[in-house]
């Protein structure tokens, strides 16, 4: 009999039969003030006779069990990842303490080496002591000849391949060195490492999935829709072994990052077997003239890479899930490249951040989307969602690479090397089962035009480089071009534009519609719509809105190695699953010098190092400040398709070329302009920025101000050190800006610490672009205005809440605004302040 406690203490007692009926009250309408519950009370005759000030406390006390459960279940999900989490940290922390002792032996023989006279000898018994940190004590073991035919041979191979995976990844066969910024912990990706002094490159990673291992062994067989660079994986032979295991013979071919080098490609063996502990295992190691087995297929125009043993440890966790073990070690075979793009086959950063990471992050997205804990915007299911994501990365590499076996084929130049036309005349096999390629070339005879070009920028952070231009695209787009490969979805033929020389010509505004993101938002999709209002009116196709479907990647300044992205293709408004999608934009990867420690990550947190250049990227502490000391090099990798009629290629190409030609001139002009090593006003750079001497007055000014006029701290405590006072202003979480205050001119913002860039959706670099009165919206607008005369008089006043807009077009409310006076300390007006309180996107 279940009883509920009342107001009075004494307790009301239902039957079963009442019981059963009110939780399929409950079951069915949830709310408490739902018609729809009201009226199955009043329907069930069962219930009649019960108060309904009773009914009310059991649906309480029935929400609150619900809610105890839930939370219970919760507690035990995290309980289960903190256990998991800990288990791992200790296993690493044993391989850990392994590595020391091992380091320390070799320590210790080399003092003795130093103390002891050297003797000649030609034994070379103790190098493999020497060179124990390299692991490379004894030579690969030399085998005889081994085919598809003999499964007992690959089978020995697949064993030995197991053996060296296994002390990769759990033993101390590679000195692993822990990338910057990866803390271990229930919500984080793992433990990241990269390799130390070995052979190759390598990485390393550890983490925690809400997957079982059979699946996560299926996602990660599937390398193709998680490793961008794989242009595919064929599976030539498959031998079961008699353990249970499978042997498979494998030939996989990867896109090159940059037209300045070769494509590779891998010919290996892969394993997958269980172990006794209930772990799954796929290990995977190249099969070369060392090391025996079958010669793989031949292909002229990909340069061989050797994958040396490497793979996936994934055990069960207790309680669901797994813990997952990966490895990734390879030698690209850096020498066929030339000298300057070396650093981009000898970063393990690099592999680490491609391979690795990515394949940790892949499965616990697609963990989270099966929890139901992502949530999509469009309406559009999560893998369709990953699939446009695909396409788009997928049909950019294409571009870039221009492989000859997918009908890519060179045009002559017009003398000058540094844009590179290709055109393909069979678009089908590009756009494959996507896109009803054959209705859009079924009216005309024509093809896909790409014009591509590849350039180094010296002292250009990535990331930064790619924000900018996502964020400003009229810095460098032509609203003719775009309209003409918008018109290319249509049926019919559109004239052929001439792109304009030395400037963009767009003057519409663009506004982003997100669409997804992945768990760490490394990578977002979005649309991109362009306003019509931009474009010339006597023009009915250009003077609609067009659309972009948009893929941005690698904008965080603190991954270590990682390549940015911003790849892009129109759509048109119905935006179908299958629609056709022929992808342009731009790639950025850093040409970091080879590294075996951690090495520095230039950040733009202001605050974490308040030496900053004045190009507005942070440099590390120790680091000379002079111009020339910030020394990062990148190469920048930049592609456009367009499709194009039989008679109108020649009258393409050539736009093609101007335009990328006029790209190239923009992108330079953007990346002079923020480049740290460059100061000066003369190429538009801010003339006080956080970090420097004016910046550090600046915010002591700020803050001097605002308790001067209204008799209160802003920050906590205004008596530290002006770096001290700069970090609490550029962390505060209100958003803090400042605004030029000129006669006739409108106020333009010249400051804002991280929450005023993060509410206007913008950089420090493009911060001077934005007007006061583009921000504010109408309501705002009139506010200030009306008090204006007051902030002059009496230095400060509070605005009403209200709506404001990002440089994105993004509205955003606050509940109030303070606006004050700032003023040095001979009371000098210099500019006005503004804080905006509680403020959050709508």
């Amino acid at each position: 009999m279940a009883k509920v406690v009342m107001d009075s203490g004494k307790y009301v007692r239902y039957t079963p039969e009442q019981v059963e009926a009110l939780e399929r009250v409950y079951m069915e309408c949830p709310k408490p003030s739902s018609m729809r519950r009201q009226q199955l009370i009043m329907d069930c005759p069962i219930l009649s006779n019960i108060e309904p000030k009773q009914i009310k406390v059991w649906f309480q006390n029935r929400r609150c069990r619900e809610k105890q459960r839930k939370e219970a279940s919760r507690l035990q999900t995290v309980n289960r990842k903190l256990t998991a989490m800990n288990k791992l940290l200790m296993e690493e922390n044993d391989r850990l303490q392994k590595q020391v002792s091992h380091l320390v032996y070799e320590n210790g023989y080399m003092k003795h080496q130093i103390r002891t006279a050297p003797v000649p000898t030609t034994d070379n018994s103790c190098e493999s002591v020497v060179t124990g940190g390299q692991h490379q004590q004894n030579p690969t073991p030399q085998h005889p000849q081994r085919d598809a035919n003999n499964p007992a041979g690959l089978l020995a191979i697949a064993e030995e391949t197991l053996a060296e995976f296994l002390s990769k990844a759990t033993g101390t066969a590679v000195d692993w060195v822990q990338m910057l910024g990866m803390k271990p912990g229930p919500d984080s990706i793992g433990i990241i490492a990269v390799s130390h002094n070995c052979s190759g490159v390598a990485a390393r990673a550890c983490g925690l999935v809400s997957l079982e291992p059979t699946k996560v062994a299926e996602i990660l067989k599937d390398r193709p829709s998680w490793y961008r660079d794989c242009r595919c994986v064929d599976v030539l032979t498959a031998i079961p072994t008699g353990n249970g295991g499978t042997i498979e013979l494998i030939y996989m071919q990867t896109y090159a990052p940059t037209t300045l080098a070769t494509a590779r490609d891998f010919w290996t063996l892969r394993y997958t077997t269980g172990l006794e502990d209930g772990s799954l295992v796929i290990c995977e190691r190249s099969l070369t003239s060392s090391t025996g087995g079958p010669t793989g297929p031949p292909a002229p125009t990909f340069v061989r890479a050797e994958m040396l043993p490497s793979g996936y440890l994934i055990r069960p966790c207790d309680g669901g899930g797994s813990i997952i073990h990966i490895v990734d070690h390879v030698d690209l075979d850096a020498l066929s490249v030339p000298e300057v793009l070396r650093p981009l086959y000898e970063s393990s950063k690099i592999l680490a951040q491609k391979m690795t990471i990515a394949a940790l992050r892949h499965i616990r997205q697609i963990a989270q989307e099966n929890s139901g804990e992502i949530n999509h915007g469009g309406g559009r299911q999560p893998a369709v969602l990953r699939t446009f994501s695909q396409r788009l990365s997928r049909g950019f590499n294409d571009a870039v690479n221009g492989f000859v076996d997918d009908g890519w084929s060179l045009l002559g130049s017009d003398g000058v090397e540094d844009v590179t036309i290709a055109v393909n005349s069979s678009p089908g096999k590009l756009f494959g089962a996507h896109g009803n390629s054959s209705a859009m070339f079924s009216t005309f005879g024509g093809g896909v035009l790409c014009a591509k070009a590849s350039m180094l920028l010296q002292n250009v952070p990535p990331a930064l480089l790619v924000r900018f231009l996502r964020e400003h695209r009229s810095e460098w787009a032509d609203c003719s071009v775009d309209a003409y490969s918008a018109a290319s979805l249509k049926s019919g033929a559109y004239a052929v534009p001439g792109a304009r020389i030395g400037g963009s010509g767009f003057l519409g505004s663009q506004v982003i519609l997100p669409l997804a993101h992945t768990v760490e938002h490394e990578e977002f999709l979005e649309v991109i719509r362009l306003d019509g209002h931009g474009f010339m009116q006597d023009d009915a196709i250009m003077s609609r809105d067009m659309y972009l479907l948009q893929l941005c990647s690698g904008v965080d300044e603190n991954a270590a190695g990682a390549c940015a992205q911003l790849v892009f293709a129109p759509i048109d408004e119905s935006f179908a699953d299958d629609a056709p999608l022929l992808p342009s934009g731009f790639r950025v990867i850093p040409l970091e010098p080879k590294s075996d420690g951690p090495g520095v990550t230039r950040t733009l947190d202001l605050a974490s190092a308040l030496d900053v250049g004045p190009g507005g990227a942070a440099r590390s502490a120790g680091e000379n400040t002079t111009g020339s000391s910030y020394n990062l090099r990148s190469v920048l990798t930049i592609a456009f398709q367009f499709t194009y009629e039989n008679h109108l290629r020649e009258n393409v190409a050539a736009m093609a070329r101007q335009y990328v030609r006029s790209v190239v001139g923009s992108v330079q002009r953007v990346a002079m302009a923020i480049s740290p090593s460059r100061a000066g006003p003369q190429i538009g750079g801010p003339k006080s920025l956080p970090g420097t001497p004016e910046a550090l007055t600046l915010a002591r000014w700020i803050t001097r101000s605002y308790r001067l006029h209204t008799g209160v701290d802003l920050l906590r405590s205004e008596s530290q050190s002006g770096d001290a006072l700069l970090k609490q202003l550029w962390h505060h979480s209100d958003a803090i800006m400042c605004c030029s205050l000129k006669p006739n001119a409108s106020p333009v913002f010249t400051f804002a610490n991280q929450a005023g860039l993060d509410m206007l959706e913008t950089t420090l670099i493009a911060l001077q672009d934005i007007a006061l009165e583009k921000v504010l919206d109408e309501g705002g607008r009139k506010a200030f205005c009306a008090e204006f005369g007051k902030i002059m008089q009496r230095g400060y006043t509070h605005l009403p809440g209200g709506f404001c807009a990002s440089s994105m077009g993004r509205p955003a409310t606050y509940e109030q605004a303070v606006a004050w006076k700032v003023v040095d300390e001979e009371e000098d007006s210099h500019c006005l302040a503004f804080m905006f309180n509680n403020w959050s996107f709508v």
